[in-house]
């Protein structure tokens, strides 16, 4: 099939450039009558083992995007994570489409590029749960999906060749903190209109049960800090707002004020500000006064749980940073799980952090629930795709090992046509199920002048 070649009438293609056989760097097109529809434009980033070495940013290979920029009729971003978003102040002029997210996600989009010093998309359209927009031959409906992060949302993309849901990143919770809980009617119902092919995240697909709910690592923080004196640290993902907002109100309670540490980490703080996310009882205080407070009314969250050089963990690790330093007593709470790849650099922030008399408390050193993550497992797929009762699977997010188990799984609930592939694959939905190998060059390009500035 000639590269160049586009989709017509009668096809609905899927195309990923990024996240279809790895975690992090999505970047998916989708193609019916000539046009294409991107799904996310994300970044990977990797923590070097080498001590004092930057992280490694990685962009998708994006020239047969370059190529058929004419055909491309919008940009639609599912959430606030970078492996979603972080890409795209980098690379859209190359485009100049119009830009479709959720307030939060813009918000974040905006002010990350910023800080970086690019300049954020200059058409960027505000989008809302429930909303119907029109891209070209493409009509998406924006659906809510409890995830790690606010205003996540799965797309309904329809054409008169046929339907996608794009489940984005997602888990079935019933106490999500932020949002409301899963509804599976809102599910149903897209069922009922009829699904060609799901598109539709794999990276719990290996573990059994259904996802943990975020509601469950209140009792564990709840205890540390009734037993705590010292100050207390948090180190999880910035974006979590959920995490952020909870573990504050539990610090309120025990009469402690929140500091931040790192400028991701304020970013999403006043765009969670901006969207009322955040409880108006939390006693905030500037960074520079949190060291002249008595320990026992202090909450620090801070940036790098993943062992990123350069972040507040890693400076409050080497007794670095101007305006803390940690004293025996003060417990770090990793409220994370480990990126794959980050095992040593993080493992190491340990040591350091319990060298300086710190207690450290992480998931794989206590029985309290101190993280849970944002991703289905087992039964939330079952669930989801008995709700959607879709013709066709399409499994990404999550290396060969996550695609083979969801796989796996959609054949156990009567789904027969499992397409499994990986970037650079095209997946025809109509008019027939097929998979063309290596149908595009993908790739990953390697930006040393981007710095994840935490």
């Amino acid at each position: 099939m000639d590269i160049n070649r586009n989709p017509g009438i009668h096809d609905l293609w899927f195309l990923p450039l990024g996240g279809c056989g790895e975690i992090g760097m999505n970047l998916n097109l989708i193609g019916h009558n000539s046009e294409w529809l991107m799904v996310d434009c994300g970044i990977n980033i990797t923590s070097s083992a080498l001590p004092g070495a930057q992280p490694l940013i990685e962009i998708p290979y994006t020239d047969f995007v370059d190529k058929q920029k004419s055909g491309l009729q919008g940009i639609l971003i599912t959430h606030a994570h970078e492996d979603h978003f972080g890409a795209l102040s980098l690379l859209w002029r190359r485009w100049q489409c119009p830009v479709f997210c959720t307030a939060f996600t813009l918000s974040v989009i905006r002010r990350k590029a910023l800080m970086r010093g690019l300049a954020p998309p200059d058409l960027m359209v505000e989008t809302k749960f429930g909303d119907k927009t029109q891209h070209g031959s493409f009509s998406v409906t924006w659906h809510p999906m409890t995830h790690s992060t606010p205003e996540n949302c799965a797309l309904e993309i329809t054409t008169s060749a046929g339907t996608i849901f794009h489940s984005s990143d997602w888990k079935v919770d019933k106490s999500p903190q932020i949002g409301k809980s899963f509804r599976p009617k809102r599910f149903a119902s897209i069922g009922e209109r009829g699904v060609d092919a799901f598109i539709c995240d794999s990276t719990n697909a290996q573990d059994t049960g259904f996802s943990a709910s975020e509601g469950d690592i209140v009792p564990g923080v709840k205890r540390i800090f009734a037993n705590e004196m010292g100050r207390i640290i948090v180190g999880c993902f910035s974006s979590n707002i959920a995490r952020i907002n909870t573990i504050a109100k539990i610090a309120v309670n025990s009469g402690r004020f929140v500091g931040l540490l790192g400028r991701s980490l304020s970013v999403m703080v006043e765009c969670a500000k901006e969207r009322g996310f955040l409880d108006s009882s939390i006693n905030w205080v500037d960074a520079e006064h949190i060291g002249y407070l008595p320990k026992n009314e202090v909450l620090i969250f801070a940036t790098g749980s993943q062992g990123e050089h350069g972040a507040a963990l890693s400076k409050l690790a080497t007794d670095s940073h101007r305006s803390v330093s940690l004293d025996t007593g003060d417990v770090v709470i990793f409220s994370s799980s480990v990126i794959p790849g980050n095992e040593f650099v993080v493992k190491s922030l340990f040591r350091k952090l319990e060298e300086l008399g710190a207690k450290v408390l992480h998931p794989g050193n206590t029985d309290e629930t101190l993280h849970v993550s944002g991703h289905p497992c087992e039964n939330d797929l079952r669930q989801m795709y008995e709700l959607i009762k879709p013709k066709i699977v399409i499994p990404v997010h999550g290396e060969k090992g996550h695609l083979d188990a969801n796989a796996n799984i959609a054949q156990s609930c009567g789904i027969s046509d499992v397409l499994k592939g990986t970037n650079g694959d095209l997946f025809c939905i109509r008019p027939k199920p097929a998979i063309i190998r290596r149908f595009i060059k993908i790739g990953r390009l390697p930006l040393p002048e981007f710095r994840k500035n935490s």
